[in-house]
Order: C-alpha cells, then sequence, then structure tokens
C-alpha cells in the first residue's frame, strides 16, 4: 500500500529534526560571534553532533531506497565538505567582523572589504549548489534531488536567521 503523505505526529516529529539540526548548524557557525571562544575539543565535538543531526534530518525527510542510498551518501558527503569550506570562510569572515566591531575600527575600507567577502562566499556557495545537481541527479531521481535542495535551503535560511538576529549592524 502507498502513502501519500504523514500523520501529523510523523510531520510533527520530522519537523522538529528538522528544527534542531537548523539549530545546531546555526549555532556552529555563529559560534565565533560568541564572546567566549570553545575549545578546539568542544568545538569538534559540535561538528561531529552538527554532521550526524543534519543526516539524520535529510534521511527522515528524504526516504531514500536502499539503491538510491548507496548512491546518495558518497555524493552527499562531497557536497558537504565543499559546503563545510564555505561555512568555514564565512565563520572567518564573521569572526574578523566580531573583532573589528568589538574594536570598533570598522571603516569604510573595512566595511567594503567584508561586503565584497560575503558576497563572493554566497557566489561561491550558489555555484556549488547548480554544479551539484547533476552529482545528485545520476543518483536520484529529480524529484529527490528538488527535496533535498528544499531541506538544504531550509537548513541554511535558519542558520543565516540565526546570524542575522546574532550580529549586530556596524556601527
Amino acid at each position: 500500500m502507498v502513502r501519500k503523505g504523514f500523520t501529523q505526529q510523523e510531520g510533527e516529529e520530522k519537523m522538529m529534526l528538522f528544527r534542531m539540526g537548523a539549530m545546531v548548524v546555526a549555532l556552529l557557525v555563529a559560534g565565533p560571534v560568541l564572546a567566549q571562544e570553545p575549545s578546539a575539543d568542544t568545538m569538534q565535538a559540535l561538528k561531529d553532533k552538527v554532521k550526524a543531526d543534519k543526516k539524520l534530518v535529510v534521511s527522515a525527510n528524504l526516504n531514500l531506497t536502499d539503491a538510491e542510498a548507496k548512491g546518495f551518501w558518497p555524493v552527499y558527503e562531497s557536497y558537504q565538505k565543499e559546503l563545510g569550506g564555505i561555512n568555514q570562510r564565512l565563520a572567518t569572515l564573521i569572526k574578523s567582523y566580531a573583532d573589528g566591531y568589538n574594536a570598533n575600527t570598522i571603516d569604510d575600507a573595512t566595511a567594503k572589504k567584508l561586503l565584497n567577502d560575503v558576497v563572493s562566499i554566497e557566489q561561491d556557495e550558489a555555484a556549488l549548489r547548480k554544479s551539484s545537481i547533476g552529482k545528485f541527479e545520476k543518483v536520484l531521481p529529480m524529484k529527490k534531488v528538488a527535496i533535498y535542495y528544499q531541506i538544504e535551503n531550509k537548513i541554511r535560511a535558519v542558520v543565516k536567521y540565526e546570524l542575522a538576529a546574532a550580529i549586530p549592524l556596524v556601527k
């Protein structure tokens, strides 16, 4: 028997998993903004948790067959590794901004550099998404690729919302 949709409880469970994973990702990226830097061990543990939680959210919402999973997860890991590099660049940029903000040293030249850097990061993220569609399409039906991208976009939206709420305007 084929089901169309979820029971209310299944839908709520998937949404809770999604929100939890997105919040952990947001905390990881926003970490440099916080006043006290966590230790390297704490950051590594947090990164490991984020990866596991995010993978759980993707798995719970994508409903892969065994054959799809065999092809999908290696492509997913490669994509996440490249996305991790972009996230690291963003974290470094946020740290640089936080340092300048706290020292009250953001002048026009610094503001211009920060803006150029953030636009570059956003362009690289968009280029990665675009270039990866074909890789995912080789291992999944296009509808599932679209679902995966929706999941990624929702997580990124939550992360960006959390960052926007945590990062003060230039003074």
